[in-house]
């Protein structure tokens, strides 16, 4: 890694009840088959490991391009020269998956339209908010 070396002092982790979630969904409910707290734990260290070994070589091939930003195309490259190839079909799914949802949420613009009013209007309305908001905050705590 080029900017930021991480190492053992840095809190790297997923929330340890997100991933219990995910092992609870994945493990089969009538198999009886239950997964150690250390288990878990372990899995945590590999994911975070596993993610930041592609972090590190998707921003290393984006370097090379010259690019500030690491891109989609970056992560599947470093997954194809570290050997995960099989990954790849899939990241690529959500990724499109994830881009035709952005198309979908309302754009700034889209809103602004939406409001029925004027941009000089929106922001009379926004100082008198502020105004408001100033005055209360002023006036302090009411009992």
């Amino acid at each position: 890694m080029s900017d930021r070396e991480f190492n053992d002092s840095d809190a790297l982790s997923l929330p340890k009840a997100t991933v219990q979630k995910i092992i609870t969904e994945i493990l089969p409910s009538n198999s009886g088959l239950t997964f150690a707290r250390d288990a878990r734990d372990l899995l945590i260290d590999c994911c975070v490991e596993f993610v930041t070994l592609i972090s590190s070589e998707a921003n290393d091939i984006a370097e090379k391009e010259a690019k500030k930003t690491i891109a989609c195309e970056h992560v599947t490259k470093a997954l194809e020269e570290l050997g995960f190839h099989e990954y790849v079909h899939e990241v690529e799914n959500i990724a499109s998956e994830h881009k035709e949802t952005l198309k979908g949420r309302e754009k700034r613009q889209d809103k602004l339209q939406k409001s029925g009013m004027s941009e000089e209007e929106l922001l009379k309305e926004q100082a008198l908010l502020f105004a408001s908001s100033t005055s209360k905050y002023n006036q302090g705590p009411t009992d």
